[in-house]
């Protein structure tokens, strides 16, 4: 059977914690082979409360193909081939986990003295979590049961062997290009605000394979689904204080990483940017994902790529809140503050992200900052970061001015929909006066909400702004 009994000195084994841990090693061993890491001990009690172990064993299910090769049944065989008999009486037995049906009528059947576990099992544990098998009076044995030993110990082991096969089944479902690199996920573990499980697509038309990350929350149906665009160097993290606020009224939220941002994979080359590419990944993502009732949050190149989307399809949208940007027609000069950027850009293409956000956002904390370099570890991940500020069309033939400029006669004369506007007064880049000339192009445009304690990456003010949305769109 392949079980590895252990041999300790039983005066050390005179206490629960022990013995669990004798399990836990167990546990390891299955998660190196590449099995749900539960291990579980034998033991048979001694009068002085020492125990000796009789058998140890791990699950096995898949490398045996046996699937009642859990790890508490490969114990109480091998106890009872050892004992001569198939009654374990005065034993006792160690799991890490909540033993299922199957595990808990076995201990039942062996006679047990007592069953004591590590972590619950909420979707299968027999004995409390789903169902309790130990307390049926009907039975004509009792056995006790004792849980919660080392319950955190052995639920870590079990949910770092289930991320890793998440992470597994996603590498597998997309695989990485040989021109792209892809942040480790554990950049994005544990940051400040962001709590929302991952979504991915790599299959579209226009993707040719590069894997592409966004959030999807709230349901389907909803009464609005707010899409939010986030620009450069920032990605859906931006959108974090809006989100909740848009969840609360019962919609939906969507939010991509633009490839080459967030948890999106990264294109090695600057080359592999274009307007023209970005905006069509981002009409067949909208496509695929049939996006219906859509007010389009748009912020940055958010919005250079975001204002152009609805002309392809206007009856999916239903309002627009834009925030500092613009639309990149060719036709005005870039502002000094963009060029400033830009040229900032170009001679420091290193520039520290956290820091830039740290600057322009005073109120926000350490954490946040630094969680805007999370995508970018190294300079190897920055190509889009390097690309974007030069792919702004700045002329009337650069590619996206011609696409741009169908959008602006779009907004003055066949929008329908509402709009909302929020400018940060104190952003040099996209600010008021950019933000004034773009109110007069959207139809209908009211007038701005002013942040005047606000730069340019607005959003990081969103839970006012999204309480207001929310009373504007919903009215």
């Amino acid at each position: 059977m392949n079980v590895a009994p252990i041999t300790p000195d039983p005066a050390h084994l005179c206490n629960d914690d022990a013995l669990m841990k004798l399990a836990l090693v167990q546990a390891h061993l299955a998660a190196e082979m590449g099995e749900v890491p539960v291990g579980a001990v034998l033991v048979r009690r001694h009068a002085d409360g020492s125990a000796s172990v009789l058998a140890a064993a791990h699950n096995s299910p898949v490398t045996t193909h046996d699937p009642t090769a859990h790890a508490e049944i490969r114990v109480l065989r091998e106890a009872a081939q050892l004992q001569s008999n198939y009654r374990l009486e005065g034993c006792e037995l160690f799991v890490t986990l909540e033993p299922c049906a199957m595990c808990a009528q076995a201990a039942l059947h062996a006679r047990l003295d007592r069953v004591v576990y590590g972590a619950l099992e909420p979707k299968t544990g027999a004995a409390g979590s789903v169902v309790d098998l130990f307390a049926s009076p009907q039975l004509n044995h009792q056995t006790r049961v004792t849980g919660g030993v080392l319950a955190d110990e052995s639920a870590a082991l079990l949910q770092r062997f289930f991320q890793s096969r998440r992470v597994q089944a996603r590498e597998q479902a997309h695989p990485l290009r040989d021109d792209a690199v892809r942040t480790p996920d554990a950049r994005f573990e544990h940051l400040a605000g962001y709590p929302w499980q991952p979504h991915y697509v790599s299959d579209l038309p226009s993707l040719n394979g590069w894997r592409m990350h966004y959030l999807d929350e709230g349901p389907r149906d909803a009464p609005i689904t707010w899409l939010c665009l986030h620009g450069n160097p920032a990605w859906s993290y931006l959108y974090r204080k809006m989100i909740p606020v848009f969840l609360e009224t019962g919609d939906r939220v969507v939010a991509p990483d633009l490839v080459g941002f967030g948890r999106s994979d990264k294109p090695k080359k600057e080359g592999a940017h274009s307007f023209t590419w970005h905006r069509q990944v981002l009409l067949d993502w909208v496509e695929r994902l049939d996006l219906r009732n859509v007010v389009l949050v748009v912020q940055d190149w958010g919005g250079l790529l975001g204002l152009t989307l609805p002309m392809a399809s206007p009856e999916r949208y239903q309002g627009l809140l834009v925030m500092n940007t613009t639309l990149g027609t060719g036709e005005q000069p870039l502002s000094a503050g963009f060029l400033a950027w830009r040229d900032m850009c170009r001679k420091q293409p290193d520039f520290s992200v956290s820091r830039l956000f740290a600057r322009g956002n005073p109120r926000m904390s350490p954490d946040e900052c630094a969680a805007y370099d999370a995508p970018f570890p190294d300079r190897g991940h920055r190509a889009a970061l390097r690309a974007f500020p030069a792919m702004v069309p700045e002329h009337v033939d650069d590619d996206g001015a011609d696409t741009s400029r169908h959008a602006r006669d779009f907004w003055q004369l066949q929008w329908q929909g509402r709009s909302m506007m929020a400018i940060g007064q104190l952003d040099p880049v996209l600010g008021e006066p950019v933000m004034r000339q773009l109110q007069q192009v959207i139809r209908g445009c009211p007038e701005p909400m002013l942040l005047s304690d606000t730069g340019h990456f607005v959003p990081e003010e969103g839970e006012r702004i999204a309480t207001e949305a929310c009373r504007f769109f919903g009215r």
